[in-house]
């Protein structure tokens, strides 16, 4: 809570306030339940779900009124994939947090709302741990999945996040947008 505090101290320094929060940090590991240890689930715990509360709950102070938090969580907390359980747990909590902090902070002119990726061509997937001989495999499976027929691109993604950080979106609160390239429509 240190580092938040810290960060929210320098914002107000720099800035005076802040408008627009787009809270985007985290990380997906993928496994089976059996390879699951406490001090595993606690750290994607801290860092997907606790470090954003508390950053959020620092920048209290900072925040202008009207100011917009958009949360990047994900479409796993909708649909049940094999070895995210975890993960899908944490974006499921951060999700939640959209609808909770609106009806919280509405009164202090805080809007909450969520952005929830699909499969995306970023680095994420280079860091799940998949051997480069299946990686194109996997790819596929995954695009298999997809009635697109393709991954989302970075800037899919940052065209709902600018909308739910703009005032055109003012009357939308602790909503949710969903980016998976129709990858929710049947599961």
């Amino acid at each position: 809570m240190t580092a938040q505090r810290e960060l929210a101290q320098a914002v107000a320094a720099e800035y005076g306030q802040v408008d627009i929060v787009f809270l985007n940090a985290g990380i997906s590991i993928w496994q089976p339940i059996e390879a699951w240890t406490e001090d595993m689930i606690d750290r994607s715990f801290a860092i997907n779900v606790k470090g954003p509360y508390f950053l959020i709950q620092a920048l209290l102070p900072v925040f202008a009124n009207p100011a917009s938090v958009v949360l990047n969580t994900s479409i796993n907390a909708h649909v049940g994939a094999a070895r995210s359980s975890v993960y899908a747990a944490t974006k499921a909590a951060f999700l939640n947090m959209a609808k909770t902090l609106s009806t919280e902070l509405l009164v202090r002119g805080i809007r909450f709302n969520a952005v929830s990726p699909g499969p995306v061509e970023t680095p994420l997937y280079d860091k799940l741990g998949i051997p480069d001989a299946y990686r194109a495999q996997v790819n596929e499976d995954i695009r298999a999945t997809i009635p697109a027929g393709r991954f989302g691109t970075p800037d899919e993604v940052a065209n709902a996040v600018v909308y739910l950080a703009s005032d055109e979106s003012r009357w939308t609160v602790g909503a949710e947008i969903v980016v998976d390239g129709g990858r929710t429509l049947n599961g």
